[in-house]
């Protein structure tokens, strides 16, 4: 679902991505660790056509970003770190907005279906999102995805500043996307979040992907030791 082959990217002399492969599968969840400036989001902006590519190439279910880019976003959901939603419209509302644009209409019903698979309480549904926490605008980000039937999740910095019982939730709702079959690839500081949600993890140093592991085969604690080695 996600490729990317020799994907690079410079800006003048600086290179923020040198020559990365990639290859996320359907029902797979690839977690990018790093210190800012490894190359992270610009991976997923790339991935988003936000910005074009040096070298390389990348596609998404087979399309190429670049010659597609139009194309490509039929099949992506983009959770940033901080969620821009209306705050004056309630969740339903944003959620009919957002996936009205992707050329999908639902009934009330539906919608509400989304947020409960999302996660998000029944209460909430209908009350104005200027009211609520950080946790509760990324379970609509969810839903959207969801609504949008979105095949690839891209996301960056989606646990940050949430609270541990807000980011264990939002974890086990990745699972559960991976599951039906949802590609993700989540850009992330958060080791042992990263060791716990994700099928595969990536480390990656100044433009590099220097190490990909297969999360069963290692702990928490070796997963920070390794980190700590390579950064």
């Amino acid at each position: 679902m996600l490729l990317a082959e020799n994907l690079t990217k410079k800006y003048g002399d600086q290179i923020a991505l040198n020559s990365l492969n990639l290859n996320i599968k359907a029902g797979e969840i690839f977690a990018l660790l790093g210190q800012n400036g490894a190359g992270k989001t610009t991976t997923i902006n790339l991935f988003l056509g936000f910005i074009k590519p040096t070298e390389g190439e990348l596609k998404i279910n087979g399309i190429s970003v670049v010659e597609n880019a139009q194309e490509t976003k039929k099949y992506v959901a983009y959770i940033p770190e901080t969620v821009m939603l209306y705050p004056n419209l309630t969740g339903v509302e944003n959620l009919k907005f957002f996936s009205s644009l992707a050329g999908f209409q639902y009934s009330t019903e539906e919608l509400d279906a989304f947020l409960t698979k999302a996660g998000l309480q029944s209460t909430a549904h209908h009350q104005n999102l200027g009211g609520y926490s950080k946790g509760m605008r990324q379970k609509v980000g969810i839903a959207i995805a969801i609504a949008k039937q979105a095949k690839v999740l891209l996301l960056d910095e989606p646990t940050s500043g949430l609270d541990p019982k807000a980011s264990n939730e939002f974890s086990q709702i990745l699972k559960e996307l991976a599951t039906d079959g949802t590609a993700i690839l989540m850009a992330t500081h958060d080791i042992f979040r990263a060791r716990e949600v994700a099928t595969h993890i990536g480390i990656m140093k100044e433009g590099h992907l220097v190490s990909v592991i297969n999360a069963n085969t290692i702990s928490a604690n070796e997963l920070e030791e390794l980190y700590l080695q390579t950064v």
